[in-house]
């Protein structure tokens, strides 16, 4: 039965082949910063308050500007077209129909222009290197597509040290070996399914590396593009902020002096991220900078990920001075599993912890989380 997040996980371990589960379940070297992110939750306890006349409360929020059904969204995941049939699109109207944000990964292999067309709310997260003959490009394709929310990653300077993939048979560029061929072969649902499907339209690009078509998931460019963004810098963002007109938000930020740093040079909103312990091993949990970035941050919106499941966790991240959270693995299960409905069905269960806890809290609405509710074990 899949009556939570957690549920999708050991569901979509069944349904994908062994590589292609490896790189979206692993994490960098020991998994120390994966397992940091679900530590840093667990070390907090809620203090409910009673007798609070809890019957019209509400999980709707607001940020940027913009009201949502919920405070979180769904985080940007590469290659879900090829875990999940057409699963760009297929997060983008889930995210849609749920009220949630949804944000389209750089390095996803169905067209920018496709995606917000399925959702002309979806935010979009580039990769960039520091060259300004590419950048201004891609904002130039991302703003003549509609979209009005820009994302720049920047904690991926250096590609990491990935060996659980590895270990798994999975690489970028994608190489065809027997194993790999065996490890489709013995997922025939998700081969009929998904695999064929896609591949009956051509062979998958990344879509979005750039303003131009990028390489085949098999072509060794395709390692090159992502492996040129060690000489990114503040400069670049200021780069971005004076001609991107939209909102403009840096993922992949930890050290409070960097959440300062993007606030004066103009960001609407940082996302506090270890990139879910896929970048560096040992990275702090962003949930235990939480306070301090809020305090960096001022007026400025705080998103987080990494290891949000419950409920109770969104609570907690919200307590301790985020704005909203965003989830992603589960819902790329779900999406493998069974599309657009199953997706919804993610968005639908984390909604209604959010809502039931809420009450359970003695709480009407997520703008009356404060820090007093949590007490640290």
């Amino acid at each position: 039965m899949l009556l939570t997040l957690d549920d999708f996980e050991p569901a979509a371990r069944r349904r994908l082949p062994r590589p292609l589960f490896a790189y979206v379940s692993g994490a960098t070297e020991t998994g120390a910063a994966w397992q940091d992110n679900r530590d840093a939750l667990q070390e907090w306890r809620l203090l409910p308050k009673v007798l609070r006349s809890v019957e019209e409360r509400s999980s709707a929020c607001t940020l940027m500007g913009k009201s949502y059904e919920a405070p979180f969204g769904i985080a940007p995941m590469g290659l879900s077209a090829l875990m999940a049939r057409d699963g760009d699109r297929v997060l983008a109207r889930a995210a849609g129909a749920a009220g949630i944000p949804f944000v389209l990964s750089g390095s996803s292999l169905t067209r920018l222009e496709d995606v917000v067309q399925a959702n002309p709310d979806a935010w979009f997260q580039a990769y960039l290197p520091g060259e300004e003959e590419r950048i201004r490009p891609l904002i130039a394709r991302v703003l003549r597509a509609g979209f009005g929310t820009l994302v720049l990653t920047a904690d991926t300077a250096v590609l990491a040290n990935r060996e659980n993939n590895l270990r798994a048979g999975f690489s970028t560029p994608l190489r065809i070996r027997p194993r790999l061929i065996w490890d489709f072969a013995i997922r025939p649902r998700w081969v009929l399914g998904t695999f064929l499907p896609t591949l009956s339209q051509g062979m998958p690009h990344f879509e979005n590396s750039f303003a131009e078509r990028g390489a085949p998931i098999i072509s060794k460019q395709a390692a090159r593009d992502f492996g040129r963004k060690d000489h990114l810098n503040w400069d670049h963002l200021a780069l971005m902020r004076e001609i991107w007109p939209g909102k403009l938000v840096l993922k992949g930020v930890i050290h409070p002096e960097d959440v300062a740093k993007a606030r004066a040079l103009g960001c609407d909103a940082v996302v506090l991220s270890n990139h879910g312990g896929r970048q560096l091993d040992h990275a702090i949990s962003p949930l235990r900078i939480l306070p301090e970035a809020r305090a960096q941050a001022g007026d400025m919106a705080l998103l987080i990920d990494g290891g949000i499941r419950r409920g109770t966790d969104v609570i907690k991240a919200l307590a301790l001075g985020a704005d909203m959270v965003l989830v992603g693995r589960p819902f790329l299960y779900a999406a493998t599993l069974g599309g657009q409905a199953m997706a919804e069905q993610a968005a639908g269960i984390l909604k209604s912890e959010v809502h039931r806890n809420l009450g359970l809290m003695g709480l009407r609405a997520p703008s009356e989380i404060t820090p007093a509710v949590l007490h640290r074990i």
